[in-house]
């Protein structure tokens, strides 16, 4: 008897204020695009608020959009949020507009990857494939 391969689960999120999904919208698709399953939380998401939606939906990543430049107040949130929920194994990664100055920070607060402008879909896409793998514990354990 083989056993079923569960596809990958990623949240898209867009957290704080900021209005503009256009860049979210395109990842999610390119992402579901791909065979992921996808779930995107809509605009004006607060850090716990996407906490909750990636605990009970069971994903393997957040995938967070900021423009507003709120970056380095929300991204360390949210990631404080998901080790405080015992889920700290969901891999965590953004995009937007962020300093190249901020990315270390970013990725030293638990952040894993940053996405800027221009990048290419497939990068974002490799990523992912690359890093399930670095989950496999938690998918065997579903």
């Amino acid at each position: 008897m083989s056993q079923a391969v569960r596809k990958v689960r990623i949240l898209v999120a867009k957290p704080g204020l900021d209005g503009h999904d256009r860049g979210a919208k395109v990842v999610a698709r390119a992402l579901r695009d791909a065979g992921h399953e996808v779930i995107y939380t809509g605009l004006h998401q607060t850090p716990e608020m996407i906490v909750a939606a990636a605990v009970q939906e069971d994903v393997d990543f957040v995938g967070l959009s900021i423009m507003s430049g709120a970056h380095m107040t929300l991204m360390p949130k949210i990631a404080e949020l998901l080790k405080a929920k015992n889920a700290g194994d969901i891999r965590i990664f953004g995009g937007g507009i962020i300093p190249n100055e901020d990315i270390a920070i970013l990725k030293q607060k638990g952040i894993d990857a940053i996405f800027t402008p221009g990048t290419p879909l497939t990068e974002i896409l490799e990523y992912i494939a690359t890093n399930i793998d670095k989950n496999a514990t938690k998918s065997q354990t579903k």
